[in-house]
């Protein structure tokens, strides 16, 4: 089987290997496993790789390299203009030879994706939303356009849509779906926290403003004007860590918060079992895979009430919604402090439910939507 794949993931090529985001390719790579042939039609970077990527398993790859663009602003919208016909050319050509297309959405590779599958009528097709499919959440409007197309079966056909969460009235082609990090032989057992001694808060992901990683530092903050024998790590790094290291140091926070970068899926892992509490104040997600993450090993996440996160954490019962109002959300987090069965029992909870969507348990729905008709 001949697989294409349309995305705007920047990749990397090193030693005659290509790479990117780690979380990214250790899922396509799954994906790849049935096919014999992988057209994969994606920007190119020329930086070094770092423990943020991963190479692809894959050993016929034909990367069909496109040169990235965005529509903000006028110059750049002319770019993109004199780029179009190169980028359309390219993904025609891919679908063409596929047997199956795969879109990667959303994003303006994905956008464009979209509007050329609707040339292939007859070639079964999945597309991977790994956004916010809420139906009311507000969106740019190549992402609304992207979910019009995908969601409307007369221009797309023979294809599979994956979504983040359960929405009503969707098309019959919207399917409800996940994510993996971990394996059936990762479930080691977990460690039950005390909450006696230092209370450790972990926030990971990007630096950046959407993800809102100084509301992290503010709430741990306040935790710590409140009493708390608090720590926060963050794992991680992006455009917001200038700003957040001023603050920490304005406010006299580096005895308890720390930066500490980019780090590897190990390292990742370690601080999930040692930390009580997981913060993310996130202003959109998709699939919020640190959420998952964190509650596979028993750290209760305390989120933000976005895309389909007050469906993971059952509304409260696995874990806490955030406010956004600092003494509501320490409050809550304090309250949890000084119930440590019904800490437990949320902790509980969450690994229970994380660790039903393990990777052989998605590589075996992929293998099903991948089934030749």
């Amino acid at each position: 089987m001949k697989f294409a794949i349309i995305t705007h993931v920047p990749h990397l090529k090193e030693d005659h290997r290509l790479y990117a985001y780690a979380p990214y390719v250790r899922e396509m790579n799954l994906w790849n496993r049935y096919a014999d042939e992988v057209l994969l039609v994606a920007p190119l970077t020329h930086i070094k790789p770092n423990p943020i990527h991963l190479a692809y398993d894959h050993t016929a790859i034909t990367f069909l390299e496109v040169p990235s663009f965005t529509a903000i602003g006028l110059k750049a919208k002319a770019l993109a203009f004199v780029k179009m016909p190169k980028i359309l050319w390219t993904i025609y050509s891919a679908m063409k030879e596929a047997d199956h297309i795969h879109l990667r959405c959303p994003g303006n590779m994905g956008l464009l994706g979209c509007l050329v599958q609707i040339f292939f009528p007859k070639t079964p097709k999945t597309a991977k939303y790994a956004g916010n499919w809420d139906p009311k959440s507000k969106q740019p409007l190549s992402y609304r356009l992207q979910k019009w197309i995908l969601s409307n079966t007369f221009l797309t056909k023979n294809m599979q849509v994956l979504v983040y969460g359960e929405w009503p009235q969707q098309t019959k082609n919207i399917k409800p779906f996940f994510t993996a990090t971990y394996q059936d032989n990762d479930k080691k057992p977990v460690v039950e926290r005390s909450l006696d001694g230092k209370i450790r808060l972990l926030f990971a992901g990007t630096l950046a403003k959407g993800k809102r990683p100084l509301y992290a530092v503010q709430l741990a903050e306040k935790l710590f004007r409140n009493g708390q024998d608090v720590q926060l790590d963050f794992f991680g790094d992006g455009a917001e860590r200038s700003s957040l290291q001023q603050y920490i140091i304005d406010n006299r926070l580096e005895d308890i918060i720390f930066l500490r970068g980019n780090q590897t899926r190990e390292q990742l892992q370690e601080a999930y079992e040692k930390s009580h509490f997981l913060i993310l104040p996130s202003q959109s997600e998709g699939w919020p895979k640190v959420v998952a993450e964190a509650m596979f090993w028993g750290c209760v996440p305390v989120s933000s009430a976005v895309s389909c996160v007050p469906n993971m954490l059952d509304k409260e019962a696995r874990g806490v919604l955030l406010e956004m109002d600092t003494e509501r959300d320490s409050q809550k987090i304090i309250n949890l402090i000084q119930q440590p069965e019904v800490y437990q029992r949320k902790a509980e909870k969450a690994v229970f439910w994380s660790r039903k969507y393990t990777l052989d348990y998605f590589e075996n729905e992929i293998k099903q939507l991948l089934k030749r008709p």
